[in-house]
């Protein structure tokens, strides 16, 4: 069966948010070993096989390691959004990918993927993406143990509207927006890799998925 990510109705752009400097990991998350490739080939490799209309990788323009990573797994040039100033934090990125003009023409929907949850289940984010298909007007996030999780799953018009928006981060842009909340079952939900004995345990999860 098709995913819905693949119909007409419903073209998904994704965002992997790269341009993070990593500080108390040491080292760069998404260059981190992850199976037989890395944390972000990884994250290409399964928004692909979920059917993406698009994927785009957010960087910081002057990351030589991450451009070594990015040609050696062959990621496209032309989907590479190189974000200036960086260490203006994640809103910058986000908002460099709402206002970026290298979006296919049909996509319908932007899902916003962070750097540090390779360990997410492929049937969890299937059914967002499924929830969002019945949602296709709002912005849909999981829920879980009581809080809004990651990956956020927006409309076109919630995506463009983040391009001007004054709003200081993420959290305060969603403050002002109706969202829809999908209730899931995954530990990796609770899990950011953000120090080095969060990436063994996100290791141990994904080793353990069916």
């Amino acid at each position: 069966m098709p995913s819905p990510a693949t119909s007409n109705l419903f073209s998904l752009g994704v965002v992997l948010l790269a341009a993070g400097a990593s500080s108390r990991m040491g080292r760069p998350k998404m260059l981190l070993p992850w199976g037989g490739t890395s944390v972000i080939g990884h994250l290409v490799e399964q928004w692909k096989k979920l059917g993406a209309g698009q994927i785009a990788m957010v960087c910081a323009a002057d990351d030589q390691d991450m451009t070594s990573e990015l040609d050696r797994l062959r990621f496209p040039r032309e989907d590479r959004i190189l974000n200036p100033a960086p260490q203006r934090g994640m809103f910058s990125s986000i908002q460099c990918a709402a206002g970026w003009t290298g979006w296919r023409a049909g996509l319908t929907h932007w899902v916003l993927v962070l750097g540090d949850q390779p360990h997410l289940q492929s049937k969890t984010l299937r059914a967002l993406i499924e929830f969002a298909t019945a949602h296709p007007q709002e912005i849909c996030l999981p829920f879980q143990g009581g809080h809004r999780r990651h990956p956020v799953l927006l409309s076109a018009a919630a995506f463009h509207r983040l391009q001007d928006s004054t709003a200081q981060d993420l959290k305060q842009f969603l403050e002002q927006e109706d969202l829809r909340l999908c209730n899931l079952d995954d530990p990796g939900l609770d899990l950011d890799i953000d120090q080095p004995e969060d990436y063994q345990r996100a290791i141990q999860l994904f080793l353990q998925q069916d």
